[in-house]
């Protein structure tokens, strides 16, 4: 044992540890009961050695050596803890940026937002949020894809500005239905009505907001198009009936904006920034727009 660790550079108490573990086996005991290694224990060693600079468990380093093939996922693995390590820093410092930049008066209250979200910052709060918006009893499909669409991620590597509109937006959906006092915020317009499917409107919804993200993304003013007669024909087709200049007029009346879910698009538009695709909250309002503009029906 003494003679492997002087050649590997290591203590003897380094080669003891490996070898109680089993990832450094010896080869048979002297009479006098020392331990001894074969010809290959050297480079072996080594190996270890190399894994565990790379902060490799001991578990780890045991199945690198049992088997080739899984060094890739362990390196995968590893990859995958250092990212969220990282991110976590970058969160963390931006953090710590907000907090020294600001004005004394709000260090105590950025504090509070702060100290509220993780680091890097979980979407769960704000998931909850949009299954209580939701009306209920939608596909879970059809869930899964709005979810997707309406839940921002945390940036990477944010800027401060992006950690204080997350953490707003944190404390927004984690706390009651402003006026209301009440967990529950879901709108008028969700509550149970006959005819009314909501399905069928949310999947109408959906396919009208990818048809305008190119227009939104290229600054085109609100206008009569494809766009449009998709979104009014989910309403439409939601209530049972047809998509007419009568039901237009109606349907620009109804859509009237709602400050609760306004407010949580404009700190979602912050937390994705300026490069991001347009939120379903600004896609939305650029197709009221085009409502209120007097778009075109469709030919019958």
């Amino acid at each position: 044992m003494g003679e492997l660790a002087e050649h590997a550079g290591v203590t003897v108490k380094t080669v003891r540890f490996y070898s109680d573990r089993g990832l450094l086996p010896e080869a048979a005991r002297s009479t006098g009961g020392h331990r001894r290694y074969g010809p290959g224990a050297l480079d072996r060693l080594r190996l270890i050695r190399s894994l565990r600079t790379l902060d490799l468990p001991v578990p780890d380093v045991g199945r690198v050596l049992d088997r080739e093939d899984a060094l890739e996922d362990v390196i995968a693995a590893q990859l995958r803890e250092v990212g969220s390590r990282m991110a976590a820093l970058r969160w963390r410092e931006a953090a710590l940026h907000l907090l020294r930049d600001c004005a004394p008066a709000e260090r105590a209250d950025r504090l509070r937002l702060i100290g509220a979200v993780t680091a890097p910052p979980d979407t769960a709060a704000l998931a909850r949020f949009w299954r209580r918006w939701l009306p209920p009893r939608l596909p879970a499909r059809l869930t899964s894809v709005i979810l997707d669409h309406s839940v921002p991620q945390p940036p990477a590597d944010p800027a401060p500005d992006q950690v204080l509109a997350f953490a707003r937006l944190h404390a927004f959906v984690s706390g009651p239905c402003p006026g209301t006092g009440i967990a529950h915020c879901q709108p008028a317009a969700h509550r149970p009505d006959e005819g009314y499917r909501p399905a069928v409107l949310y999947e109408g919804l959906v396919e009208a907001y990818g048809l305008a993200a190119a227009d939104i993304q290229g600054r085109r003013a609100p206008y009569g198009g494809e766009a449009l007669d998709c979104f009014v024909d989910a309403y439409a087709r939601s209530r049972g009936t047809r998509d007419t200049p009568a039901f237009r007029r109606v349907l620009s009346g109804q859509l009237a904006a709602d400050p609760r879910i306004d407010h949580y698009w404009r700190l979602t538009a912050e937390v994705t920034g300026p490069a991001a695709p347009p939120t379903p909250g600004v896609t939305h309002d650029w197709l009221r727009a085009a409502l209120d503009s007097g778009g075109a029906v469709p030919a019958a």
